[in-house]
């Protein structure tokens, strides 16, 4: 397995200095306090729209995520929580969004597992914040089982979006990681995934450079 600067070289080999992270103008991972300071509200709103981008066309529903937002009434929690089957017969017949029967009951079935952790942790952000980057495979197992709709890349991308210090198991990162020798195939396993986890914890030891960046340059030295 390579060193981060290894790795960075090879980035930059394939794409010069934009692979340096930060010049491809992406957002820096926010603070535990930044997180905390996000309204629970948006945490639903984002796994939301998550759900709804996984296997569809993400400009689609860009497109249309104002009428989201209208149709879920702003995602507050406590709204969805007490939502009963009118309300969902209402979203089915609505056309301001996508009418996926399935995707729309992740709605308050999120909202119900948001507004626990919330109770629980004094927030959706302050919990999420306060998880451990070093154990983000432990994060997202709870997102998968608790959640609903939220496991695999769907997570993984709610947590990125949110502002989470966190990798993505992209095409190209995954690709990466096989060529270090981490894993031999996309990692699904507990096996897997844990060997995924060490390798970003030793890198971000190694490097001082968050998981965020370490992911993004792992993906970049991949010819693509």
């Amino acid at each position: 397995m390579r060193t981060f600067d290894e790795i960075l070289e090879i980035a930059r080999g394939r794409h010069g200095e934009a692979a340096t992270h930060g010049r491809h103008g992406e957002a820096k991972p926010k603070t535990a306090a930044e997180l905390a300071a996000i309204p629970d509200d948006r945490y639903l709103a984002m796994a939301t729209r998550c759900i709804f981008q996984s296997g569809f066309n993400w400009k689609v529903i860009d497109n249309k995520w104002d009428g989201f937002e209208a149709a879920f009434e702003g995602f507050d929690l406590g709204r969805w929580v007490l939502s009963n089957d009118d309300d969902i017969a209402a979203l089915l017949s609505d056309k301001r969004i996508v009418r996926n029967g399935q995707k729309i009951v992740s709605v308050p079935a999120n909202a119900r597992f948001f507004a626990d952790m919330s109770a629980e942790y004094g927030g959706v952000g302050r919990w999420i914040g306060e998880w451990p980057v070093t154990d983000q495979i432990g994060l997202l197992e709870v997102l998968a089982t608790k959640g609903s709709r939220l496991g695999g890349a769907t997570g993984q991308y709610f947590l990125r979006f949110m502002g989470k210090d966190s990798f993505i198991l992209s095409r190209d990162v995954t690709a990466a990681l096989i060529r270090e020798g981490i894993i031999d195939k996309p990692a699904t396993s507990k096996k897997a995934l844990a060997a995924v986890q060490a390798a970003f914890n030793h890198w971000m030891e190694d490097s001082g450079q968050p998981a965020t960046a370490i992911s993004q340059t792992l993906a970049r030295s991949i010819d693509g």
